[in-house]
């Protein structure tokens, strides 16, 4: 056994035992369901939406349902275990990155990506009257890297992906 695979072992069960703990400390039972969804949050380097957890969850275990993944998922953004990214006219994604921060969504592809965090200035107590603040994040919205090519560099850059894949560019 290489000391890559004894390393990803190791990553493995502490990561597992990481999310059990998070389970414990939060009041949820640790169901096979449950930790498959957050196994795959954690691990996901992107945001995905809860049908796309579904589809992964139940790739490896075909007896999760879409409701129990739904739930799972209800349960896990109650516990403040994961964070639940509303995009409007789009489907909800979901994040598990334990370290706090921000999110930039792109107005074209609705791509959701992470933002360095800083502090946000809270408002004022008169300002929120009786409203009860829990957190500031903020959402900046605008165009992702991929989106924000002029229009020519993207009609070069789809004519070159044409040229590679064998397939002759548009006239």
């Amino acid at each position: 056994m290489t000391k890559y695979h004894i390393r990803n072992i190791l990553s493995g069960l502490m990561n597992a035992a990481a999310i059990k703990r998070s389970f414990e400390d939060s009041g949820l039972r640790c169901t096979p369901q449950r930790y498959a969804v957050m196994a795959f949050l954690r691990e996901c380097n992107r945001h995905p939406t809860a049908a796309e957890i579904f589809e992964a969850v139940n790739r490896l275990d075909p007896r999760c349902s879409r409701a129990t993944t739904y739930n799972n998922l209800r349960d896990l953004v109650q516990a403040g275990l994961v964070r639940e990214v509303a995009v409007e006219g789009r489907a909800a994604r979901f994040d598990a990155k334990g370290m706090r921060h921000h999110h930039f969504i792109c107005d074209r592809c609705g791509n959701v990506e992470d933002m360095v965090w800083y502090d946000v200035p809270r408002p004022t107590s008169r300002t929120l009257g009786r409203r009860v603040l829990h957190e500031c994040e903020l959402i900046f919205r605008g165009l992702c890297s991929k989106c924000a090519l002029p229009r020519s560099s993207r009609k070069v850059s789809n004519a070159r992906e044409s040229r590679i894949n064998g397939a002759r560019p548009p006239a």
